[in-house]
């Protein structure tokens, strides 16, 4: 076979230099109706391949069906045989997925014409083709260790939202393009938080150097008004958020909905005050003295990835006065609780009453903060007064496990959704935008944080069950033992007399001291900006 003419060395020079000439020129496409084709590409598509060429490193957000896959696989062909030595690696979801790439590339090189490959094809396979020339083009399915120790002159991450731990996966892809090599990462969106998520973000704020490419269902030149409300007639909300509009909020799981954090975000307020450990508790309100408060916390070790939070709500109005997300011991978190409630005219404190909780706990009871939430009535009464009051303990504070937890996060959606508890804290939406769906349960994406949330949804519950009124009731029993004593005075006078915390009769008090000396010479010294 003789070589290429004059003309084709001028078409092999001009298909060399311009990728958007090669592909409308030579290439072709599988259609899934029509067969082999002639690749007319869109000015999207285009303008797609232009940014692959301006820009080493491209991040793409795209609607369905746009043909990207199709456009980057040929554009991955012109690399190889019109450039040396190109290492080309195509990372897919699943080992279909990336066969597939390959058959595109495979279909694209058998429609150009044979002078028009000038290097050779030594080795193909079904997830991999080589070159003469020294250039090759693999496509393989996500793993721990894809792609590592390869020196890549160009990487192509297929649906990056929807690859199992991409966080690592890129962490070790990003050194293989240490020596000048490229990065196309394409994906429709799958919720905030991952990252995903976090490279677009940066993009779109200029804070990486990734070129920022959006592309929602209507670029394509063939769709309409009519068609998308075609396509979307047996689409939930998620999923056309997902598959049509590129918007991350709306597409992920999250437990609750767009509108919700939308709704949330629009009441996010600035502290008046930041104060306590690092400046982590925020403060929106001052109590007033006839004001009724319930603390809320979710306690975590303190030296872990995990935060410990408590909100401040007011029973009253429902709404949100204060909020502390921050690492602390479990002891030290019972201080600052006990601290912050004697602020707010002696709330009701409630930890959650797991593993840490009871350090918490513990620690509360030591001090002798004596507002403890108890399941029942009946268990406060036998802690203040009954015969074995340390027997009552574990009944402080409120379980959270399977059982308790779906029906608290439910109770919270609802009332955020009817807009019956009044939130302040952008930390508090932040942690809603990747507090999704995994199954049946709720929880934080990998990675995230659900602190202040469960925080809120333990306080939410126990304002929506009444818990006002049960501690009243306590009150109630409380001063009817008193007067009952009066009338048994005679008998008291029989017994020795003993000192006791005024805050918690279970801690006894030194016969020379206060119990409200006892209590300051208790705090550490880095607390003493409790007492200023």
């Amino acid at each position: 076979m003789s070589g290429p003419t004059a003309s084709h060395a001028k078409e092999i020079i001009q298909c060399g230099k311009d990728p958007v000439y090669f592909i409308n020129k030579y290439a072709k496409i599988q259609h899934p109706q029509r067969g082999t084709i002639k690749f007319d590409t869109y000015e999207f598509q285009d303008d797609c391949v232009r940014s692959f060429i301006a820009h080493r490193f491209n991040i793409i957000v795209k609607a369905r069906q746009l043909g990207l896959s199709t456009v980057t696989a040929i554009y991955a062909v012109w690399l190889a045989i019109f450039y040396r030595d190109k290492n080309i690696l195509i990372i897919a979801t699943k080992l279909s997925t990336a066969k597939n790439f390959i058959k595109k590339v495979k279909v694209a090189l058998r429609s150009l014409p044979p002078w028009l490959i000038m290097p050779s094809i030594v080795e193909q396979t079904q997830q991999q083709i080589s070159f003469s020339n020294g250039s090759q083009i693999k496509a393989i399915p996500t793993s721990e260790d894809a792609g590592r120790s390869e020196a890549l002159s160009l990487l192509v991450v297929d649906e990056a939202a929807f690859i199992r731990n991409f966080a690592e996966l890129w962490k070790g892809l990003y050194s293989c393009l240490s020596e000048g090599g490229r990065a196309i990462v394409i994906s429709t969106p799958n919720g905030i938080g991952g990252r995903y998520h976090e490279l677009v973000e940066g993009a779109e704020n200029g804070t990486n150097d990734f070129n920022y490419i959006k592309l929602m269902w209507d670029v394509h030149p063939g769709r309409d008004e009519e068609w998308f409300k075609n396509e979307t007639r047996n689409m939930t909300p998620t999923e056309i958020a997902q598959e049509l509009m590129c918007d991350f909020a709306a597409s992920g799981d999250t437990f609750v909905t767009t509108d919700i954090i939308e709704k949330l975000s629009m009441q996010i307020e600035n502290p008046i005050e930041k104060w306590g450990p690092g400046g982590n508790i925020w403060q929106w309100k001052y109590p007033q003295p006839d004001e009724e408060f319930l603390i809320s916390a979710d306690v975590s070790r303190g030296d872990s990835s995990d935060f410990s939070a408590f909100q401040v709500l007011n029973k009253n109005t429902c709404e949100q006065v204060c909020e502390f997300r921050g690492k602390i011991r479990p002891d030290q978190f019972g201080i600052l609780l006990a601290e912050v409630g004697k602020r707010f005219n002696d709330a009701e404190i409630c930890p959650e009453n797991n593993t840490y909780g009871q350090g918490t706990i513990l620690k509360l009871v030591e001090i002798g903060y004596k507002n403890l939430h108890f399941k029942t009535v009946k268990d406060k009464f036998d802690m203040l007064y009954g015969g074995n009051p340390n027997g009552s303990l574990g009944k402080i504070g409120l379980q959270t496990n399977a059982a308790t937890r779906g029906p608290m996060l439910r109770l919270l959606e609802e009332r955020l959704r009817n807009n019956t508890l009044r939130i302040r804290s952008s930390r508090v939406v932040e942690e809603l935008k990747t507090f999704v769906m995994k199954g049946d349960k709720p929880k934080a994406k990998k990675g995230k944080h659900d602190d202040v949330v469960m925080a809120l949804a333990i306080g939410n519950s126990l304002i929506s069950a009444g818990g006002a009124h049960a501690m009243k009731s306590v009150d109630m029993a409380k001063a009817m033992l008193g007067g009952f004593a009066v009338n048994n005075r005679h008998k008291e006078q029989q017994q020795p007399v003993r000192h006791f915390n005024n805050l918690n009769p279970l801690v006894p008090v030194p016969a020379d001291a206060y119990a409200s000396q006892q209590r300051i010479e208790m705090l550490p010294e880095e607390f003493d900006w409790l007492l200023k």
